[in-house]
């Protein structure tokens, strides 16, 4: 008999396909049914491929879940699952987990074996660290733990080869391990919201990064390698404690949108100038005085926020207040530093 390849059921259908499990679709979903626990014959399940049991009130899973090692797929989104069994990495064909919006304090080490996962989602949890075997998901490319109470990462994480999406926003973490520079394919990196007072110097072999934000943290400053990250095109540094930036954020030719708001800067570097693809600038409430002259290099500069600078002399602050948008101000500034010297 040609087995189903998808269906849409309710609990008593799923009574029925664990009565006569030869019969069960390869894709079950069980959707807002207000499941509050699986029974143990779920196990029987052995020929589904994809299991979606998203919005309903589950607080675990049963041993048995191992036994559904063709499962390529699940999704358990919007529950109130506080554990995950240790059978749980006998899903070795699993490529895609999402488990946003649990009650997770911790990760069995058998996620480990989880090696075909391609894409795990653990936001919205209470996890506050994670095992060293999350280092063995070499195939893994996306990896969210954003919201959080994670203090700490693994140095495993290192070994994340083909890892291109990290998001750690919205956690704990003070500092980052060393081995995060291994991550050479890693084009995102999200460390918004957390308690950074420091990067170390690997973060400048992420030569494929495209996007880092690093916002809300307490930096009081960046390392020079940050000028290594040739391909970055967003760099979000809003609200840390910035006094200044090393000249090396000239090397960023390919930067588009750089955002310095909310920090304590008292001046820019000259090499600010060299960002020839720039078109967004925030700087709004630092403690500037002066701007580099080679502003007015910024050909492609259209935004730009200045608003809170009020000892802001060079260029006047005068002319930020008059400009009636961020575009004016840009092409403002722009004009009066190819005019105006800086004495």
């Amino acid at each position: 008999m040609k087995r189903q390849r998808e269906t849409t059921t309710g609990c008593d259908d799923l009574d029925k396909w664990l009565e006569y499990p030869e019969e069960c679709p390869t894709i079950l979903q069980f959707m807002y049914k207000e499941l509050t626990q699986l029974p143990r014959e779920i196990g029987n399940l052995i020929h589904i491929v994809e299991l979606n049991l998203s919005n309903n009130q589950l607080t675990g899973l049963p041993n048995e879940i191992g036994n559904l090692r063709q499962l390529r797929e699940l999704y358990l989104t919007h529950n109130q699952v506080s554990g995950l069994p240790k059978e749980f990495g006998n899903l070795s064909n699993l490529t895609i987990l999402r488990l946003t919006l649990n009650k997770l304090a911790w990760l069995p080490l058998s996620i480990g074996n989880l090696h075909n996962l391609v894409k795990l989602y653990l936001s919205f949890n209470q996890l506050t660290g994670l095992p060293h075997s999350i280092g063995n998901l070499s195939g893994l490319a996306l990896l969210d733990l954003s919201y959080n109470q994670l203090t700490g990462l693994p140095r495993e994480i290192g070994n994340l080869s083909e890892l291109g999406i990290l998001d750690l926003s919205e956690n704990q973490l003070t500092g980052l391990p060393r081995e995060i520079g291994n991550l050479h394919n890693l084009t995102v990196l999200k460390i918004s919201d957390n308690e950074l007072i420091e990067l170390p110097q690997e973060i400048g072999n992420l030569s494929n990064l495209t996007e880092l934000d690093i916002s809300n943290n307490r930096l009081p400053r960046v390392p020079a390698e940050i000028g290594k990250l040739g391909c970055l095109k967003e760099l979000n540094l809003h609200e840390n404690q910035l006094r200044d930036l090393p000249p090396e954020i000239g090397d960023l030719s390919n930067l588009v949108k750089l955002c310095l708001s909310n920090n304590q800067l008292t001046g820019l570097p000259r090499e600010i100038g060299n960002l020839s693809q720039l078109t967004t600038l925030y700087l709004f409430d630092n403690l500037l005085a002066r701007l580099p002259e080679e502003m007015g290099t910024l050909s492609k500069l259209c935004r730009l926020c200045l608003e809170g600078n009020t000892k802001l002399v060079y260029p006047p602050y005068s002319i930020i207040e008059s400009s009636f948008d961020s575009y004016n101000a840009a092409k403002n500034v722009i004009v009066y530093c190819r005019t105006h010297k800086s004495v």
